[in-house]
């Protein structure tokens, strides 16, 4: 049976392509490029159980990684400290179940602007293999995969090879891909364009969460949107361009925060598959 759906909208996406490439341009045009924050990308905290009740020879590393693209790098905000691990690290620093559990947080960013999924999978075979097994390993990709019209194929491709290299060489317990954002309400993509780039993304937000849910030690985190905008608008109307940095492409630092919250909440529900058990400390096999 012919999905009349889908030949409307292919048909209707020919008849307008003059229009995307029109808009496209003009948004590589003249969109200002956000520079990536300045700060640190790396450190190791000592955490308040650590110091008064547990001792050095029985303390556990909470390993932390967040990799990926300009999101993950935070651009749209001035410094790391108002980007989303500057957001992150606190809240986690913070958190009552991570006290309970380690006795020190080592985090790292590895994530670069402009980065599709092939360009993660050429970073983590390129980057060497930590001392420790990464406990937790968030991962920002998929925007510029859309933007750059990636195959549907060579991205399922990519994630699957990037799951690999993260268990094998990285020794991570668990791997949380963040969803892909709602590109079709960026206010820097105008329609029509905007429905074309937003359809895309689900496309491909699909296939991630499909390769996710086929993959143990793999979470898909859908970030809730909509959430962040009732609680920042705490019941008053709000323009969705608060959410959006300057470009109106990238996160704001206001996004950032939200986001981190809800990071920390996923992170939580999986400390009880991840084994806080078994000492952090001693070397994983490779």
């Amino acid at each position: 049976m012919v999905d009349t759906n889908k030949l409307t909208s292919v048909a209707r996406d020919v008849l307008l392509a003059p229009v995307y490439l029109y808009q496209g341009r003009k948004i590589k045009r003249d969109t200002v490029r956000l520079p990536e924050p300045h700060g640190e990308r790396h450190g190791v905290i000592e955490l308040p159980q650590a110091k008064d009740e547990v001792s050095t020879r029985d303390a556990k590393t909470f390993n932390l990684m967040v990799v990926g693209d300009s999101a993950a790098a935070g651009v749209g905000s001035q410094t790391q400290q108002e980007a989303l691990v500057g957001k992150l690290i606190p809240i986690l620093e913070q958190n009552k179940a991570i006290q309970a559990n380690f006795a020190r947080l080592n985090w790292s960013l590895q994530a670069t602007t402009g980065h599709t999924s092939f360009d993660i999978l050429r970073r983590l075979y390129v980057l060497p293999a930590p001392e420790q097994s990464i406990d937790v390993m968030l991962l920002s990709v998929g925007v510029n995969d859309t933007t750059s019209n990636v195959s549907v194929h060579k991205w399922q491709q990519q994630i699957e090879d990037i799951i690999n290299i993260a268990q094998r060489k990285f020794g991570v317990r668990e791997l949380v891909f963040l969803s892909l954002p709602p590109m079709a309400q960026m206010p820097a993509i105008p329609a029509p364009l905007n429905n074309f780039v937003g359809a895309k993304a689900s496309a491909l937000d699909g296939i991630l969460q499909q390769v996710c849910a086929a993959h143990a030690g793999v979470t898909y985190m859908a970030t809730d949107f909509t959430r962040m905008l009732e609680e920042h608008a705490n019941g008053s109307a709000i323009d969705i361009n608060v959410m959006f940095a300057s470009d109106g492409f990238h996160p704001s630092s206001l996004m950032y925060g939200y986001w981190a919250q809800q990071i920390v909440e996923t992170i939580i529900q999986l400390l009880d598959s991840i084994q806080i058990l078994d000492s952090s400390t001693t070397e994983f096999e490779r």
